[in-house]
């Protein structure tokens, strides 16, 4: 739980009660808003606790006018239970007698200032968050640096792998690692007229050998692309002329004979297409095989790092709730 992300969410909450831009089922009025939404161990949680949780799991729904009818209750039960699993850990935490130095809270507090426009603006805020009170202000910023502190403790330290986990996990599913033989290629194509002939036709051709010119100074990927962009004349010039990694048997069979004998950077001469003039950069060439620990690594440690840290996280809300009185409102 980062705090500046987290509190900061608020400042969207107070726009949408004050313009009432919220779902038909979402309070909508400074008194509906502190409404309980539930009890902790007989601590009561807001319903402003719960929208602004909401918004922080669907930050568009400003720019939507409120949440999608269709997703509504989804979002307001996963942000009901985040509320819940907070306010559990904050509580632990203080059992525990875990504390947050008075020098950081101050650090935090000074960030979170700075990031409204004027003093004006920070003091309506203030006035509506924290009934125009510093210390309660402060009290709030306390609370999510404990939890953020709580939760590094408790997750993202315990969830974190080690380099020989990513590898037994890379060795043992070896499947999961094998490609196919891949070529990212981008592409300059000039197209003469449907039914050209003549003249049309030698014009085109002389734009294309132009074309390929220019494409064959190219340094890099970035030059070619605006090459593409400004000359080329089908579906890839909005994308810099680039088609992404494809296999081989997506790929016309003169390209693939072409981007065989090319390295990565090289550029070809003229190629006809029917009646398109092509020029193709090879990008980069993946033969079948596995892929190498070096590349995968990245990706590999994304996915299993998230799926620990779920793992745990709910390892640890089922252990906090076990002995907690909890009631939705």
């Amino acid at each position: 739980m980062k705090f500046l992300g987290g509190i900061a969410t608020l400042v969207l909450v107070t726009g949408m009660i004050a313009g009432a831009q919220v779902a038909s089922h979402s309070p909508t009025n400074a008194q509906d808003i502190e409404k309980p939404a539930a009890r902790v161990n007989g601590v009561v949680l807001t319903q402003r606790d719960l929208l602004t949780q909401m918004v922080e799991m669907f930050p568009y729904s400003a720019q939507h006018g409120g949440f999608p009818k269709d997703m509504e209750p989804q979002i307001r039960r996963g942000a009901m239970d985040m509320i819940i699993f907070n306010e559990l850990a904050y509580q632990e935490a203080k059992r525990r007698g875990m504390t947050v130095a008075p020098a950081r809270v101050t650090s935090t507090a000074t960030k979170f200032r700075k990031r409204f426009p004027d003093a004006q603006t920070y003091k309506q805020y203030l006035q509506l968050e924290a009934n125009g009170s510093p210390k309660v202000m402060r009290a709030k910023i306390e609370r999510a640096l404990l939890i953020e502190d709580f939760l590094n403790k408790e997750v993202s330290k315990k969830a974190r792998l080690t380099p020989a986990q990513l590898r037994k996990y890379y060795d043992n599913n070896g499947q999961k690692f094998e490609r196919k033989e891949t070529y990212h290629i981008q592409s300059i194509s000039v197209i003469p007229p449907e039914g050209a002939n003549g003249e049309a036709l030698k014009q085109a051709r002389r734009k294309a050998e132009d074309a390929a010119k220019q494409a064959k100074a190219a340094k890099n990927y970035e030059e070619f692309g605006l090459l593409a962009e400004k000359i080329s004349e089908d579906d890839f010039r909005v994308n810099m002329g680039d088609h992404k990694p494809v296999g081989f048997e997506q790929l016309p069979p003169e390209i693939v004979k072409i981007a065989k004998a090319m390295k990565p950077g090289d550029v070809s001469d003229l190629v006809q297409l029917g009646s398109a003039y092509t020029i193709v950069r090879l990008v980069a060439h993946a033969p079948a095989g596995k892929i190498p620990f070096a590349e995968a690594k990245p990706k590999l440690e994304k996915e299993l790092q998230k799926e620990k840290t779920e793992q745990v996280r709910a390892a640890l809300g089922k252990t906090l709730r076990a002995s907690a009185k909890i009631e939705k409102l």
